[in-house]
């Protein structure tokens, strides 16, 4: 254990994208202080505040460490791509989760492909099961209507849908003309009052928020029923969602938390990846610190690549 945080020596990993849309790989930085571990995985638009906030997110376990739990375990998840409708099927299969978190909200005309994708979520989970959907804020306001209002046929329920829009009042104009409850961003940059306007469900992310403490209190100040995502990559990354989680007073929905199973590797040993098990997924006080093995088999070596990372965690460091 060090008593300092080395950001100059701090890893570049890159994990490989089981069915990758755009990249075939999802990078980060992991970052170790004196407690432990975090992980430094902004996507590739965060600006400077936004990279500050993921930054405090990372070094927030190996430093002042998680807030409390109230619970030793969360229910999960799968997250579902905007793959093809068999794909989907052996993906909530082979999870074993209750609940499925389903991409949709492709390019215009791509609207069939989401409903078959719904539908066969539908058929693996069984009529007991709970399926959502994320658009990602891929819709129109117009489009978002029509389309939601087909997945819910297609669905026979939807518990929410999230981020149908791309602001949050284009958000409410939605809202007020679905049946589905909406769910949205509850962004640390976000007029909470607006996002109450737009939404029923808040959506909870630590490196958006800047941690889980952060986001703790955002869920305090939003009033509303909260949902818990991980953009994280690895199970050191994930590990914060799950102490959010954990740490919630009340916890209405699975946690979007699921998403070790959408990469080909990780940096910690299997014993200590956060794979679901019959839905669930412990709560533990810190993150696992990677194995030696597999953060020498995911390491970026590339310059150019190392180099832009770097840079990006300067930007956050100064912010």
């Amino acid at each position: 254990m060090q008593t300092l945080i080395d950001f100059d020596d701090a890893p570049v990993f890159a994990l490989p994208v089981l069915d990758p849309v755009g990249a075939a790989v999802a990078e980060g930085m992991l970052i170790e202080g004196p407690q432990g571990w975090g992980e430094f995985s902004p996507p590739p638009d965060a600006d400077a505040a936004a990279l500050g906030r993921w930054l405090t997110a990372a070094t927030e376990p190996g430093t002042i460490g998680w807030p409390d739990p109230v619970r030793g375990r969360v229910p999960v998840a799968v997250s579902v791509p905007a793959v093809g409708a068999a794909r989907a099927r052996e993906i909530v299969q082979a999870a074993g989760c209750g609940t499925a978190d389903v991409t949709v909200g492709g390019p215009a005309g791509m609207l069939a492909d989401d409903i078959a994708r719904v539908a066969a979520v539908r058929e693996a989970l069984g009529s007991s099961g709970v399926l959502r959907c994320d658009a990602r804020g891929g819709w129109d306001p117009a489009s978002a209507v029509t389309s939601i209002n087909a997945l819910e046929q297609a669905a026979g329920a939807l518990e929410f849908v999230a981020r149908p829009c791309a602001d949050l009042q284009q958000t409410a104009w939605v809202r007020a003309r679905v049946a589905a409850p909406i769910a949205a961003d509850a962004d640390a940059a976000a007029d909470l009052e607006a996002v109450r306007a737009a939404a029923d469900i808040a959506v909870l992310r630590c490196g958006r928020l800047g941690g889980a403490r952060r986001a703790l209190r955002i869920a305090e100040l939003s009033g509303l029923p909260c949902v818990v995502v991980s953009d994280a990559v690895s199970s050191i990354g994930v590990a914060a969602g799950v102490a959010l989680a954990g740490a919630l007073p009340e916890l209405p929905f699975a946690c979007a938390l699921g998403t070790r199973l959408l990469f080909g590797g990780d940096l910690v040993a299997p014993a200590r990846s956060l794979i679901p098990v019959d839905g669930f997924l412990p709560v533990a006080p810190m993150p696992a610190a990677p194995a030696a093995e597999f953060l020498a088999q995911y390491t970026v070596t590339d310059r150019d690549r190392t180099q832009r990372w770097r840079e990006r965690l300067r930007a956050a460091i100064a912010e």
